[in-house]
């Protein structure tokens, strides 16, 4: 129990952090928010309307107490470019995201697991140099640069499916899956090849360990072994990564869903970003901060639930 409340109280405190450093960044840049809404004609009396209105003619501190108490209760404002707010816009665009992002997870374990279970039982074969060259590659190419080239041969030369022509899973649930899978394999690919080369290593050094050895001696089946205990102690190495793992799926979905016309967080990032609209902006960047931030936190709560041999360090 201790440990949990010393993990909530180190999570609280980097969220408020992130909120801090979010809030600031955005206050310092030039740019004046009513000026962008009326635009460089608006009289002098009119932008100072605006901004009372606005609250950015408060001081920074009352600002930033207004900011967080509306976003403790599901108000972050209203979007300069969009004239909506910003809960509204976020609420038909994150289900897009998430479900871009779990499938980009699920093809993760699903491919990565086995195929480096596979490279480790084939040690010093050829069959292990096949998937190290594979996954050098699959590291090597980015994200971005996957998704235009699904796009020119799976969209354009085999019409698997049409490039930018999103379809909503409000209209068709299958039509939604086969276009998503698209870019859920762009991001996924890199993902796979890194978790490949860890998962591979983790299984082989788990082998070389004196309890593999003693499971032999006692007559257990090799696949018994690798299946019941190497392959879990293996998996358990490889948790954090896996955690770290849900920042480059996010950040990667920045683009890519920019690249296949998707009406995602990530485009609405990018939109907000170009235009200046820093009330949407910022509440963005926060999202996925605290995001990534309670995917470690979960991460770090599940290997001391499942790992005996980590022993909490009480200070």
């Amino acid at each position: 129990m201790r440990y949990l409340f010393r993990k909530t109280m180190i999570l609280v405190a980097t969220v408020l952090m992130i909120t801090v450093l979010t809030f600031l960044a955005f206050h310092v840049l030039p740019g004046d928010p009513a000026q962008m809404i009326l635009g460089t004609q608006a009289t002098e009396e009119a932008l100072n309307a605006l901004r009372e209105q606005l609250g950015t003619n408060l001081p920074m501190h009352v600002q930033y107490m207004n900011w967080m108490r509306g976003f403790l209760h599901g108000d972050f404002g209203n979007s300069i470019r969009y004239s909506k707010p910003v809960a509204e816009l976020l609420s038909g665009r994150i289900p897009v995201t998430l479900i871009l992002g779990s499938m980009v997870m699920i093809l993760t374990l699903a491919v990565s697991i086995p195929l480096g279970v596979f490279a480790a039982r084939h040690k010093n074969t050829w069959v292990e140099q096949v998937v190290n060259f594979v996954t050098i590659i699959g590291i090597s190419v980015p994200g971005f640069f996957l998704s235009i080239l699904f796009m020119w041969i799976f969209g354009l030369i085999l019409r698997l499916f049409a490039p930018g022509n999103y379809v909503s899973y409000t209209d068709s649930v299958s039509g939604f899956f086969s276009f998503m899978i698209w870019p859920a394999l762009a991001i996924a690919i890199p993902q796979i090849a890194m978790l490949t080369k860890y998962i591979r290593t983790s299984v082989i050094d788990e082998l070389r360990l004196d309890y593999v050895r003693t499971a032999k001696g006692k007559g257990n089946a090799p696949n018994a072994i690798l299946y019941g205990h190497v392959l879990k102690n293996a998996i358990i190495s490889v948790i954090p990564l896996i955690g770290m793992m849900i920042g480059d799926i996010f950040s990667g979905s920045i683009i890519v869903e920019q690249v296949f016309g998707i009406p995602g967080v990530g485009r609405l990032l990018i939109s907000s970003v170009t235009s200046r609209d820093f009330i949407l902006t910022q509440t963005l960047v926060v999202y996925i901060a605290v995001i990534i931030v309670l995917t470690n936190f979960v991460v770090d709560i599940v290997i001391q639930a499942i790992d005996p041999r980590i022993r909490i360090n009480n200070w």
